[in-house]
């Protein structure tokens, strides 16, 4: 595959069933799917399977043993954070070709030291209720990576 679009990225993912419906969205979508370890469950998970369905073939993944291995191969300007903590709201974000979406765990999210120096570029889909802390990760991803999609008018087609 030639370099993606857009890159979706999944810190310590630990649900394998939202971890294939990712997979499956960026096969949809061609954009690259980066796993970051540790993954809680294995890459031969049948839940993960069954999510991803027979479009793994068609999945572009990259998987690395640490944020570090995976960050000393990338243009850190060209990412973008997701927390339901941040501040920003993700339809302000400004999407460019190559961008990498970068989220965190279903439990822990990417957690607040990691995000720390990164505000900026952290962003957040609107909850607008205080009896829902999150969204499941799977929809964020595609919630996102739609919205990243239109911006690059990908969607007229």
């Amino acid at each position: 595959m030639t370099d993606p679009l857009l890159n979706v990225v999944l810190v310590r993912p630990q649900i394998p069933q939202n971890t294939g419906s990712i997979a499956r969205l960026t096969a949809a979508t061609r954009v690259r799917l980066h796993l970051i370890r540790p993954l809680g469950f294995s890459l031969e998970d049948r839940y993960l399977k069954r999510a991803g369905l027979d479009y793994w073939p068609s999945v572009d993944l990259r998987i690395y043993d640490t944020w570090e291995d995976f960050a000393g191969q990338f243009d850190h300007s060209r990412m973008k954070f997701f927390s339901a903590r941040s501040k920003n709201s993700y339809v302000t974000a400004r999407f460019e070709d190559g961008d990498f979406l970068v989220f965190g765990s279903e439990t822990t999210g990417l957690g607040a030291p990691f995000l720390a120096n990164r505000t900026a570029q952290t962003y957040a889909i609107p909850i607008f209720t205080t009896e829902v802390r999150s969204l499941n990760l799977s929809n964020a991803v595609a919630i996102v990576v739609y919205e990243a999609l239109r911006q690059l008018g990908r969607l007229e087609s």
